[in-house]
Order: structure tokens, then C-alpha cells, then sequence
């Protein structure tokens, strides 16, 4: 199974290099542009082929390194 993990800001938290990568994209052109918010994306492989526990043991994962939930959100997609 694989798992890809996206980590964004929780929104109220600051994000500097979003609004660098926002002004960036204004200054090439790119006008349509409102916000930018900047995140991560983990692709982990498991060998766990129960989808229930693969996303659980992703979630502790997530809880104990892939994320700073204390200003950080997660989502997790398991896929066969």
C-alpha cells in the first residue's frame, strides 16, 4: 500500500514563504493570483495491507514526525 501525506499551515498561521512565492508569481506576471500557502507531501510505501491500520499507523506517524499539529493540519490517502 501507499500512503501520500499533504501537510498545510493551519490557516491564522503566518506563512513567509508563501507570500514570498506569492509576491514571486505577481512579479513574473502572474496576476491572477489572490494567496499563496505553502505545505509538504510525504509518499510513504507500507508494507501493512490492511487500509484501516496502514491509515492509523500513518496517522501516529504524522501525530509523532511528519507534522507539527500544533500549527499544522494533515490529510492522509491510503491507495492499494
Amino acid at each position: 500500500m501507499k500512503a501520500r501525506v499533504t501537510v498545510t499551515l493551519k490557516s491564522g498561521v503566518l506563512d513567509p514563504q508563501g507570500q514570498a512565492i506569492e509576491g514571486s508569481l505577481k512579479s513574473l506576471g502572474f496576476g491572477g493570483v489572490g494567496a499563496v500557502r505553502q505545505g509538504k507531501v510525504f509518499d510513504v510505501q507500507l508494507t501493512e495491507t490492511d487500509p484501516s491500520q496502514a491509515e492509523a499507523n500513518v496517522r501516529a506517524m504524522c501525530e509523532k514526525l511528519l507534522a507539527n499539529t500544533v500549527i499544522e493540519n494533515f490529510a492522509i490517502e491510503i491507495t492499494p
